[in-house]
């Protein structure tokens, strides 16, 4: 990375406080991402990685709340923002790929209407104007016959049209980060290689920095410049892309490489990592991921410091893979 972080998260505890009790559900979390460069947050479901990604956009609500850490974007601290300031930056300078697209899309209205009012609540131009960009982010996500399509309305597109719809509305005002929640899942395989190739050149050329929230080790390979793997709430470890998927250091992460249907032996059973994702209710303390670990040991019900195995590399695991 050249230059200061675009983004820092450092030390990220965001909690939800329920009767039942507080759910960690992003605790002590911490990454940078710089112009241009790619991040994937990798991990099983409900590991925190989408959550992580509302933090960071200010989309957390009540019992929810940022609980300690600090989010510097470009020098601002985002955790300081009040209301009339985050609508400055959500949907300008940041904006966010939901998984489900109706997040985005309101269904009694036409796109060009939705995609107009996205531009012109951030720009002063005119609505000639707003159609044109409408217009060319349509096209750049693979819809044909963008003036048709952006007569319509949200349910006669398809659920991949619709994704692809809420993807151009993301790109529409250029913004400086691009949080991705598994956008390419309702896609056919053919589209996701263009919406990812097409993710890839926008933050080349224009700069962009982008998250992609996954857990398609996949994509990752092919998409990102570093990635952040998360399990339970926690980062375990983070690196280089090619470093972590060659070379793992921490067990979890080797387990979700190793379960890829790809590198598994033809006729031998898939590997998998055994047992279930522990209850963020009932965490204690130590390492999360102990009770699934073949290489645990009684020092694993200490919580293990932040490491740097090498530069660039960030470890959190007393016993890592050699």
């Amino acid at each position: 990375m050249s230059g200061p972080p675009l983004l820092q998260v450092d030390g990220l505890r965001m909690h939800f406080f329920t009767k039942a009790g507080v759910v960690k559900a992003v605790d002590d979390v911490s990454f940078s991402v710089g112009r241009g460069e790619i991040l994937g947050l990798v991990g099983e479901s409900g590991s925190g990685k989408s959550m992580t990604g509302y933090s960071i956009i200010g989309l957390v609500d009540p019992p929810g709340r940022i609980v300690e850490g600090r989010i510097v974007f470009d020098g601002t601290d985002l955790t300081r923002l009040d209301a009339a300031a985050w609508r400055g930056v959500r949907g300008s300078r940041i904006a966010m790929i939901f998984q489900d697209p109706m997040m985005t899309l309101n269904p009694v209205l036409r796109i060009d209407t939705q995609i107009v009012e996205a531009v012109q609540a951030h720009a002063d131009v005119s609505r000639e104007s707003a159609l044109a960009r409408a217009r060319e982010a349509l096209v750049r996500v693979g819809i044909a016959s963008p003036d048709e399509r952006l007569r319509a309305y949200p349910h006669q597109f398809s659920g991949g049209m619709r994704q692809r719809v809420a993807i151009a509305i993301a790109l529409v005002n250029g913004p400086d980060l691009i949080i991705a929640d598994e956008p390419t899942t309702a896609l056919d395989v053919t589209i996701q290689g263009q919406i990812l190739f097409e993710m890839q050149k926008v933050c080349r050329e224009s700069g962009t920095a982008l998250i992609w929230i996954t857990h398609d080790l996949s994509v990752v390979a092919g998409l990102a410049d570093e990635v952040c793997v998360m399990y339970a709430g926690r980062f375990v470890e983070s690196g280089p892309v090619a470093d972590i998927l060659d070379r793992p250091l921490h067990p979890y992460s080797r387990g979700l490489i190793d379960s890829v249907p790809s590198r598994n032996a033809r006729g031998r059973p898939l590997r998998q990592i055994p047992g279930m994702t522990p209850s963020l209710l009932s965490l204690g303390p130590g390492c999360p991921f102990r009770d699934r670990c073949t290489s645990a040991t009684a020092r694993c019900a200490e919580s293990p410091s932040v490491t740097e195995p090498s530069p660039g590399r960030r470890l959190r695991c007393f016993h890592p893979n050699a």
